[in-house]
C-alpha cells in the first residue's frame, strides 16, 4: 500500500465513532454513472429538466421528468453494491461505524448491509416514491409499473395528489431533520472519511468542513482533487473499491489474531 493509505489505516485503527460521507463516486464501481465526470448524467440531461418548478409546471413536464428518471432508475435497479459499499459494512461489522452521510440516491449501502438506521441520505432515495401532498410513499418498484411509456404517472391513491420519485429535486429544500441529523453526527465523529465526492454541492460538501472545524481528522478518497483536499489530514486519490477492503481486512486480520483476554 502506499504511504497514504498508510496512513489512512492507521487514522481508521485509532478510531471508533467514524462517518462516511459518500458521493456517486462509490457507486460508480457499480456501473451507476456519476453526475459531473466525463460522461455523467449532466452530459447526458440538462439539469434544468429535474428542477422541482418545472415538475410542477406542467403534466407535459412531468411525464419528461418521468421519462427520464425512469431512464436513471433502470440503471439503479440492476445496480449491486461494490466492495466499497462492503468495506463500510466491515466497518460496522468492527464497531467503528457512527453514520453514513451520503450524497446518492442508488440505496447501495443498505443493500450492502449496513444499518439502515445508520445511513443518513441527504437528497433522498430513487427507491421510493413520494406524494408531495401528504407524504405517503411507495417502493419505487412496483410504482414504475404503473408509469406508461409516456411518462404518466398515476396521482396519490390517499389524496390525489402529485406522485414524484422520493428525491431531493434542484430548487427543493434538503429536509431540516436530516440536516440536523448530519450535524450531530459530524460534530460527534473521531474521523470524517470522505468516499467519492467532489465535494462541490453545498449544503452537503460543508459537512467535512463542520468536522475540521471541531478539529476531527478528515480523509478523502476520491479519483480527482477536491476543493477541500488542503484541509484533509490524508488524500487517497485511487479506487475506493480496493483502498477500503483492504484497510478493513487488515483489521478484521489485527482482531482475529488478538489474544482473548484471561477472566479476572
Amino acid at each position: 500500500m502506499s504511504e497514504n493509505v498508510d496512513k489512512l489505516a492507521s487514522l481508521i485503527q485509532q478510531s471508533q465513532r467514524i462517518v462516511v460521507f459518500s458521493g456517486a463516486g462509490i457507486s460508480t464501481e457499480s456501473g451507476i454513472p456519476d453526475f459531473r465526470g466525463p460522461g455523467g448524467v449532466w452530459e447526458k440531461y440538462d439539469p434544468n429538466e429535474f428542477h422541482i418548478d418545472r415538475f410542477l409546471a406542467s403534466e407535459e413536464s412531468r411525464r419528461r421528468y418521468w421519462q427520464r428518471t425512469t431512464e436513471f432508475y433502470a440503471e439503479i435497479a440492476i445496480a449491486q453494491p461494490n466492495a466499497a459499499h462492503r468495506a463500510v459494512v466491515d466497518l460496522e461489522e468492527l464497531g467503528k461505524l457512527s453514520a453514513v452521510i451520503t450524497q446518492n440516491v442508488d440505496g447501495l449501502h443498505q443493500i450492502a448491509g449496513t444499518s439502515p438506521e445508520r445511513v443518513i441520505e441527504l437528497h433522498g432515495t430513487s427507491r421510493f416514491v413520494a406524494c408531495m401532498s401528504c407524504g405517503d410513499r411507495h417502493p419505487r418498484e412496483s410504482f414504475q409499473e404503473r408509469v406508461s411509456a409516456e411518462g404518466d404517472a398515476p396521482d396519490c391513491e390517499q389524496c390525489g395528489g402529485l406522485m414524484k420519485p422520493a428525491t431531493v429535486s434542484f430548487g427543493q429544500q434538503l429536509p431540516q431533520q436530516v440536516l440536523e441529523r448530519a450535524s450531530q453526527e459530524t460534530v460527534a465523529c473521531d474521523l470524517f472519511l470522505v468516499v467519492g465526492s467532489s465535494l462541490v454541492v453545498y449544503p452537503a460538501a460543508g459537512f467535512p468542513l463542520m468536522a475540521v472545524q471541531k478539529g476531527t481528522p478528515l480523509a478523502i478518497i476520491n479519483h480527482q482533487e477536491t476543493p477541500h483536499d488542503q484541509y484533509a489530514a490524508v488524500v487517497v486519490q485511487e479506487s475506493a473499491g480496493e483502498v477500503l477492503p483492504a484497510i478493513t481486512a487488515g483489521l478484521g486480520a489485527q482482531r482475529a489474531a488478538a489474544p482473548t483476554p484471561l477472566p479476572s
